[in-house]
């Protein structure tokens, strides 16, 4: 069927003189948009101008050259390349943990053709014995003084345990505390000199952060380094951890990482300071992602840069393909646990008290973390436009299909153990250059590097110059397109630009009398014709073929051909947007009627006349229920009784009645009363021609309660209310009674006197003259 459409196209080119002819091949099942995943494009393949707008239009869209149209071979349809410039196979390792090849392949070269996808297997072969380097970064602060004595006896075990597992391992130690500014530590020169609370005690004075031991494989070094470490103090609870965890990262020369497995154990027993808390210090610096440890291996600048984010710390982690292993005691767990979710291939274990279990914990999450692969690309990398997914083959019943951009994962793979990864490349538009990807394994140092191309042209090398097809070599042909010289235009050049005023050749490109845009704005006007573009046609491009309805994002479903705004449908489908099925099962009635004569089918859906309504229209308004209908044949036919007891055969000929005792499973069934008001409850089943089957269930023993107890329980809540309502009432009304009584007494009780104000001062003064009462009192 493709072929012979080709070839009818072909006919159809050849009658119409066109020299160049756009098809597209592709299976009934392949869809019709290409391009960002969150994005819909339309995506017929119309004519195009050249090759490479062609190829560019769809990924499924091919270009024929040939003057005379193309067999099914002949056709440029250039297609995403895949070359594997380097591809060791992957290897275990050697005696000593060297010669492993665990990633593979290690280089490609991808060409991608615009939207298009392009599948890359991955592989990656879980090595025994591969390297590990390890790095202990400890809290010093005063609490952790009885942690520090377990640690100095750990460099040994610590070796011998991860030498059951790796052929090679070094070890390094470093510690931190915190800031040293206020209020994280006390600046008083004693404190500085001896923070520990009693001077009995070796105490170093506060630091940031001190890298002490470069990673080694002398367990005595370890040891003799951690021996002469003494506890500091600080004031508040977090502590300075962020700031180690980025500079060990970023130092990596001073830490001497190499490329091999890298693990940083963090031992705390509290939470950690993060970006915004140095302001309290008065340190508004941010960090600045750089390493900063002097010859020393102290930390100097800390006062001068804020604490780093959480994603600093993520990001340098993985930057530096390190694996943190969070040891802490069990009333930070829970904000660590946090914590390791925000950071890649992290892992997180309660410490004891005295860090007892120290070699147990970091043995389970290295065990934890080896055997988690996940697979991931370099974001930062990633080109606008190109899109990667990821397919987890992981060897078992364990097999997860990633979201987009994400990465690939299995867990619990075992050594020894290939599992696969195939990874999904997809560009949606032309990249100006070639790009560099870069995937790898977290946790792991090898890495595999992408080269990516797009391929936007067609290699036409055969052109020929003035050639006799292009108007008597007034253009050169290349890709079965002419390219014509100056002076001359039109499909063909068959347009001389000194023969032919603009106006003439305009008025072949606009509608009598019109003065819109050439070719309605949706084409280029060439040699008095139009040259549509994009999904237009029409003389003067007047129809726009992508502007018919869609249903779910697809133009006319999918099931139809856009043509002028109207969809044309395929054979058993209907709707604006062809999203109607042809089909009829679902309106289909019993009795094989469509919507029982009371509708008509609309997309497999019966559509009801006014007055009816149901899934097959079988239910009307004021209409009795089937129910209702059948009720008087029931109750004769099973028990000879109700008002069609004496005709029960003439008028019940219809039904065909049966006792059942069979349990009522649904709601189909009918419930009815007898002319004694017996309960009784039946299933009616309709049968061809018009007949019925009825299955009815002998009438209940005893009286029907349902009305006494329903009344009984309305009756009940009522007088309960009320006897509530009774009863707050009579105890307000004791209360405020007893207050009365209380009140009255208190009255009764009180004995009042009258006295006067000893503030008061009388207004009136009264003053006597001695002298005149000695002189009222002489005898005359």
């Amino acid at each position: 069927m493709v072929a012979l459409s080709m070839v009818l196209v072909f006919l159809l080119a050849l009658s119409r003189g066109e020299s160049e002819l756009d098809t597209k091949i592709s299976s009934p099942q392949e869809t019709t948009e290409w391009g960002d995943p969150g994005l819909s494009l339309p995506g017929s393949c119309q004519p195009a101008p050249s090759c490479q707008k062609c190829i560019l239009s769809h990924p499924s869209c091919a270009w024929c050259k040939q003057l005379g149209g193309c067999d099914d071979g002949d056709f440029t349809f250039p297609g995403p390349r895949l070359k594997a410039v380097t591809d060791k196979q992957t290897v275990p390792a050697g005696p000593r943990g060297e010669g492993a090849t665990q990633l593979a392949p290690q280089r490609v070269r991808v060409t991608l053709r615009p939207g298009e996808p392009q599948k890359l297997r991955v592989r990656f072969l879980r090595a025994e014995g591969y390297p590990v380097d390890l790095y202990y970064l400890m809290d010093l602060s005063y609490s952790m003084k009885d942690d520090l004595e377990r640690v100095r006896q750990l460099g040994h075990a610590l070796l011998v345990r991860l030498q059951e597992v790796t052929h090679s391992v070094r070890i390094g130690f470093g510690s931190f505390v915190d800031k040293m500014v206020l209020p994280f530590v006390s600046t008083v020169p004693s404190k500085l000199r001896h923070p520990c609370p009693t001077r009995l005690e070796r105490c170093q004075p506060p630091f940031s952060f001190h890298h002490v031991l470069p990673l080694t494989q002398d367990a005595k070094a370890f040891e003799r380094e951690v021996g002469r470490q003494s506890v500091s103090g600080n004031l508040d609870s977090p502590e300075g951890g962020f700031d180690a965890i980025l500079q060990a990262a970023l130092c990596q020369e001073q830490i001497g990482w190499r490329n091999v497995s890298r693990l940083l154990v963090f031992t705390s027993d509290d939470t950690f300071h993060t970006a915004g808390d140095g302001k309290l210090g008065g340190i508004f610096m941010p960090s600045d992602g750089h390493c900063h440890l002097d010859s020393n291996g102290l930390y100097t600048r800390s006062p001068e840069f804020d604490y780093p984010s959480v994603g600093q710390v993520a990001q340098a982690l993985s930057a530096a393909n390190i694996q943190p292993i969070f040891a802490v005691t069990g009333a930070t767990l829970p904000v660590y646990q946090e914590l390791s979710k925000l950071i890649p291939k992290s892992a997180v274990g309660e410490l004891s008290e005295d860090s007892s279990n120290v070699v147990q914990l970091i043995m389970d999450a290295y065990n934890s973390l080896s055997s988690t692969v996940t697979l991931e690309h370099e974001r930062s990398l990633l080109p606008p436009g190109v899109h990667i997914s990821y397919d987890s083959q992981c060897g078992g019943p364990e097999k997860r299909q990633d979201e987009a951009g994400d990465r690939g994962q299995c867990n619990h793979v075992r050594i020894n153990q290939t599992v696969n990864f195939l990874v999904t490349l997809q560009a949606t538009h032309c990249l100006p250059e070639p790009h560099l990807l870069r995937f790898r394994a977290r946790g792991f140092s090898e890495e595999l590097t992408v080269e990516l191309h797009t391929l936007c042209d067609c290699n036409c090398s055969d052109t020929q110059f003035q050639a006799p097809h292009c108007s008597d070599g007034q253009g050169h042909l290349q890709c079965g397109v002419c390219s014509c010289v100056p002076g001359h235009l039109g499909r063909l050049c068959e347009c001389s630009e000194a023969e032919l005023s603009s106006l003439d050749l305009e008025s072949g490109c606009r509608a009598p009398n019109g003065t819109g845009p050439l070719c309605s704005g949706r084409g280029r006007c060439q040699c008095g014709r139009c040259a549509c573009s994009g999904q237009s046609s029409g003389r003067l491009c007047e129809c726009d073929d992508a502007s018919c309805e869609r249903h779910e994002g697809i133009l006319c479903g999918g099931f139809g051909r856009c043509q002028c705004g109207v969809c044309h449908c395929h054979a058993n489908r209907t709707g604006r947007a062809c999203e109607c099925s042809g089909d009829t099962d679902n309106c289909v009635s019993p009795e094989g009627g469509l919507c029982n004569g009371h509708g008509y089918c609309n997309c497999n859906r019966c559509q009801c006349l006014d007055g009816y309504y149901g899934a097959l229209c079988d239910q009307c308004s004021g209409c009795k229920t089937p129910c209702e209908r059948h009720r008087d044949c029931a109750e004769c036919g099973a028990f000879g009784t109700g008002p069609l007891a004496m005709n029960c055969s003439l008028a019940c000929a219809h039904a065909n009645v049966t006792l059942a005792l069979a349990p009522i499973l649904d709601d189909g069934w009918c419930k009815e009363r007898t002319h004694d008001n017996q309960l009784f409850f039946f299933l009616a089943k309709d049968e061809a021609g018009g007949r019925v089957m009825l299955r009815v269930r002998p009438p209940e023993k005893g009286s029907d309660h349902t009305q006494i107890i329903v009344l009984s329980c309305v009756g009940g809540i009522v007088v309960m209310g009320l006897g509530l309502v009774l009863a707050y009432r009579l105890s307000v009304e004791i209360y405020d009674r007893r207050e009365y009584s209380r009140f009255e007494k208190e009255q009764q009780q009180l004995q009042w006197k009258q006295d006067n104000n000893p503030l008061y001062k009388s207004a009136i003064t009264t003053t006597v003259n001695p002298c005149f009462q000695e002189a009222e009192g002489a005898p005359l």
